[in-house]
């Protein structure tokens, strides 16, 4: 029987030690995040970047590898928020990159990259007949939404407890506990009269919902990312297609991070199932910023179509100065064509992360089976909570610690492995990490679980 309030007694004493070391090594870090809080709040330029006693400022990154401004060497299990599946700064990137700088940093008028990129994309992406490029990926979600209110005349959305869309008003709520109310403060109570959410593996949920309620569409990540890596369980997504069919709504599959990770054509593919409209970022422009893009079936992304609807009251709106831009349209471009050219990335990277799942359970079942694992291709979750969590509220109601997450990114960070966030242990590596680094996590974990649950 474990004793959780003993090992919540031990992880605190181990915090101490392990900031205590992290200091030393790093003091130019906390030099410049000194500093940056006069100049950004909270000393960050994104809240989840943050890490105790205060992060690692990153130089320089190459491969599966970064280095901070201290010299520290780490394999980086997070590229980029999950955007450099190919890991950093890839040579057929950088390549596109030098092409795209010598035609214009910005066109600002339509060219043939993007045409190019569009028509390549509706041959990788099942279902999608034709595509609108946005700046990232809570822009495309934005248009998405907009567009399938058009096309159904219906306002309601209902999404997924966990899932995160990014920071538009209508679908920034139900990401974290209590998965209620508005998830940031400015937004008000108003702006989501019209979003409903159901939990994740729970078709019966969503049918309640979609039975009571006129839904334009339901989104979901096939794989939920932010909430903790985790998978759907068999026949879910099946299910969902299904009920959208039965009560008239759109599927709409957020590929942000599924897209192009767990196979060229992202969750769809992977799946087996076809959304209506699919959501596209991160890697789609290639490791650039102003990622995002949106598409689907034709019937619905003609009503963008002003040639076929003049008055502009009419048709969904989309736009935006950066679409389009040839940097990240050639950039893209190359990326996804890799992808879609070699298959066997993905067979050799999902079979490497499904065996470390595997034995990463192994090791929690060996220690008192204090820790699941969860996930699917490279997407991978670790869970200090009492049972394997199926879906995000369960992550989080049912974690036995409030500080071990926290301890182990200290003891990953001072081992030369790094991610975020230290509020959960998911990771979302590349499709080109090695062998040797993939058992260097679990070497890592092992040695963690050994530190405080053998102690």
């Amino acid at each position: 029987m474990v004793d959780y309030s003993a090992l919540e007694e031990r992880l605190g004493g181990l915090v101490k030690e392990l900031e205590s070391e992290y200091i030393k090594r790093t003091p130019r870090s906390r030099e410049l995040f000194e500093k940056s809080k006069r100049f950004m709040p909270g000393g960050v330029s994104y809240a989840i970047r943050y890490f105790k006693p205060y992060p690692a400022f990153i130089q320089r990154a190459e491969g599966t590898r970064v280095w901070d401004v201290d010299g520290n060497e780490y394999v980086d299990y997070w590229m980029g928020h999950g955007t450099h599946v190919l890991g950093h700064a890839p040579g057929l990137v950088l390549d596109a990159v030098r092409r795209a700088l010598g035609v214009g940093t910005h066109l600002g008028y339509e060219n043939p990259y993007a045409l190019e990129y569009a028509e390549l994309l509706t041959r990788v992406v099942p279902g999608l007949e034709m595509v609108r490029f946005a700046n990232s990926g809570t822009e495309a979600n934005m248009y998405t939404l907009r567009l399938a209110r058009a096309f159904t005349k219906r306002k309601y959305v209902l999404k997924i407890e966990g899932g995160w869309h990014g920071g538009y008003d209508a679908l920034h709520t139900a990401v974290s506990p209590p998965f209620t109310g508005p998830e940031s403060a400015g937004l008000p109570e108003e702006y989501l009269g019209h979003t409903l959410a159901a939990s994740y593996n729970d078709p019966e949920a969503a049918e309640r919902l979609l039975r009571r309620y006129p839904v334009a569409a339901v989104f979901v990540e096939p794989v939920i990312g932010a909430g903790g890596c985790l998978e759907p369980v068999e026949g879910y997504l099946k299910e969902l297609r299904e009920l959208t069919y039965r009560y008239g709504s759109l599927l709409v599959f957020d590929e942000v991070i599924t897209g192009f990770r767990l196979a060229p054509g992202g969750g769809q593919e992977y799946f087996g199932v076809r959304a209506d409209l699919v959501i596209m970022g991160k890697v789609v422009g290639g490791g650039l910023a102003g990622a995002g893009a949106f598409g689907g079936r034709a019937e619905i992304m003609e009503l963008l179509d002003h040639l076929k609807i003049p008055d502009p009251r009419s048709r969904a709106f989309h736009g935006g100065t950066f679409v389009g831009n040839p940097v990240s349209m050639m950039a893209g471009y190359a990326l996804v064509k890799h992808l879609s050219e070699n298959r066997s990335l993905y067979e050799t990277a999902n079979g490497l992360w499904d065996e470390l799942r595997r034995r990463v359970d192994r090791l929690c079942e060996e220690h008192g089976r204090v820790c699941w694992t969860t996930g699917t291709g490279t997407m991978t979750g670790i869970h200090f909570t009492r049972v394997r969590p199926r879906n995000v509220r369960e992550v989080y109601e049912l974690r036995w610690s409030r500080l071990v997450e926290h301890v182990h990114h200290l003891h990953a960070r001072l081992s030369g492995v790094l991610y975020v966030s230290e509020k959960l242990v998911h990771l979302l590596p590349s499709l080109v990490h090695s062998k040797e680094e993939v058992e260097l996590f679990e070497r890592v974990f092992a040695s963690f679980l050994d530190r405080v649950f053998k102690a």
